[in-house]
């Protein structure tokens, strides 16, 4: 495949500077408009050490407006990292929409790595590349600009780079020992990189050997891509959901289940108990726990975080309260402040209210079109796999209570003065379109309860009973993984 690439195509300095001043201003000029569009740019390089990444990326930094570009470069995962999923750190470093966000050995240089020195199996190779296509697709389905260039050199002509960069007093310091260690394994680089190229699609494989042709075929690229970009309609939104049709999954809840108050004291002190011994193994032997709360306004979520809570050490986990996205948290893909809040090993996170938002509020408020609620069913269950890959277990519970239980609790809270805040308006507004909510909840259950985050649905109406409930199956879950060896 790459040897068709090398073609020995040259620019000479002329015909480079004769191109470069109008093609700059151009540029410039779309990174302008692109300031206020509703979309990140994101360029990946990758390919062979010394085919022209990093000065590529200089020469970005150099033209564009700096205050619209980042470049991030990615060596050995830190202790921090390694504690996450994978893919973790770069969905921390995502640019805004109107940025431009430059990746060097991003999140295709590990995978490549440690196929080509026999750390890994061919089909834990694909499972990464498989699970790098389903996050590019991801972003870019909603509307960031990706752009891929696998910069390639033949072999010779990596020797004679690596060396004239050696003998470079101020590039010199690139060509370390690692340089000639994968110059070596050059055939495995090049076999692993074809993999790469022909699982994850949208590359644009570069001839590195020339700079200024390197360069001017790239600068083009971004320039024609980007100016296409610009000109895309966004997907209209407001799309309202049908009403729910009968029977829903919630339909099948007995919520009349009440916890027997003579056992109550007895009960509590047991589960408890239980939950406390085993939240603290599941520390001392590195198992992240996610636990994501969803229910009706008044369902008691809180209340049963505080309960869970309070059987587990405060120094082990974070309470996430999920409330409509900040202006930064809107300029990324939905899913990026869940990225960046998952727990490291060892701790837990708490979601009130999580990332199935968009298959709920914002599928029935019309926050959110129907093309791109529609298809987040399958980018959660893509984000859930890559908790469970990682070793995180994933607990997701959706706390029921009838309509007339609901309107109950808001007219206890309307008359509690120090419950008053709990209510607004928006819970009202909700409450009149609890038909679209049951439908959204519904069809959340069915297209996103697998065998490895299944849904707990709680009967609610009597809270000490949902209580109970949800740290007996949080109880549950710590022993079943604690048995594992």
């Amino acid at each position: 495949m790459f040897e068709a690439l090398q073609t020995g195509q040259k620019i000479t300095r002329d015909a480079f500077d004769k191109v470069a001043d109008s093609l700059r201003a151009e540029l410039l000029e779309l990174q302008k408009r692109l300031k206020d569009a509703p979309f990140p740019v994101l360029i990946l390089f990758a390919g062979v050490d010394g085919a022209g990444k990093s000065e590529t990326a200089n020469l970005l930094n150099e033209w564009l407006d700096p205050h619209g570009i980042f470049t991030r470069a990615y060596d050995k995962p830190s202790e921090e990292e390694r504690l996450r999923p994978r893919l973790w750190r770069y969905w921390r470093d995502l640019p805004a929409n109107g940025q431009i966000g430059v990746l060097l050995s991003g999140w295709y240089s590990h995978p490549v790595l440690e196929r080509v020195y026999g750390k890994g199996k061919r089909k834990d190779f694909e499972y990464r590349l498989d699970r790098i296509k389903a996050m590019e697709t991801m972003l870019a389905e909603d509307g960031a600009l990706i752009l891929k260039f696998w910069m390639h050199l033949g072999k010779k002509a990596q020797k004679r780079q690596l060396k004239a960069l050696e003998a470079d007093p101020l590039q010199s310091w690139r060509v370390g020992p690692h340089a000639w260690r994968n110059y070596r394994h050059y055939d495995d680089f090049v076999e692993a990189s074809e993999i790469v190229v022909e699982r994850t699609e949208g590359w644009m494989v570069i001839d590195g050997e020339d700079p200024r042709h390197r360069s001017l075929t790239i600068l083009n690229v971004l320039k024609e891509r980007l100016a296409r970009h610009l000109e895309r309609k966004p997907d209209p939104k407001g799309t309202r959901a049908p009403a729910a049709p009968m029977p829903t999954v919630l339909d099948r809840l007995d919520l009349s289940q009440k916890l027997d108050a003579g056992s109550d004291s007895r009960l509590w002190q047991e589960a408890r108990a239980e939950l406390a011994l085993a939240s603290r193994e599941a520390n001392q032997r590195g198992i992240p726990l996610v636990l994501a709360f969803e229910g009706w306004d008044a369902a008691g979520k809180g209340g049963a975080i505080r309960r869970v809570t309070a059987s587990m050490d405060v120094r082990h986990y974070d309470v996430v309260p999920i409330a409509a996205p900040s202006e930064e948290e809107r300029a990324h893909h939905y899913l990026w402040r869940f990225w960046r809040r998952l727990p490291r090993d060892g701790r837990v996170a708490i979601f009130d209210r999580s990332w199935y938002g968009r298959v709920l509020v914002e599928r029935v408020e019309g926050f959110a079109s129907s093309a791109e609620w529609g298809r987040a069913y399958g980018e959660i269950r893509d984000f859930e796999e890559q908790l469970h890959h990682h070793g995180a277990l994933l607990a997701k519970f959706w706390i029921h209570i009838s309509a007339e239980e609901q309107y109950r609790r808001f007219k206890e809270r309307e008359e509690t003065p120090y419950k008053q805040w709990k209510l607004t308006e928006e819970d009202w507004r909700n409450r009149a379109k609890w038909d679209e909510y049951c439908l959204a909840v519904h069809d959340m259950v069915e297209k996103t309860s697998t065998d490895r985050a299944p849904w707990t649905l709680i009967e609610g109406n009597d809270k000490n009973f949902a209580r109970l409930k949800i740290i007996r199956s949080v109880t549950g879950l710590l022993r079943q993984r604690l048995a594992r060896p």
